[in-house]
């Protein structure tokens, strides 16, 4: 589980949103619909997007051993950059 809170994004538009859908989709991440859960090779993310406030927030569910919840962090704050880029 978790130790920190969720990752949280402000003023991500619905166009931007679906963007991050599709460069989650090419990594082998279903990102579908505005909030779920996703899980690959042993890293599990809940998703929970507000397309009329903007807001996106990821929280990390589990980690294999191997992976800390840090990098899963990373990795997901820079998609979502590229996503607004």
């Amino acid at each position: 589980m978790a130790e920190s809170g969720p990752l949280t994004f402000e003023g991500i538009t619905p166009a931007q949103f679906a963007v991050l859908g599709e460069k989650a989709r090419a990594a082998g991440i279903a990102l579908e619909g505005n909030s779920g859960t996703a899980e690959k090779f042993g890293v599990a993310v809940r998703w929970d997007y507000a397309p009329d406030s903007g807001r996106l927030a990821f929280e990390v569910l589990k980690t294999p051993f191997f992976v800390s919840e840090d990098d899963v962090i990373t990795r997901l704050r820079k998609m979502v950059e590229q996503s607004l880029a």
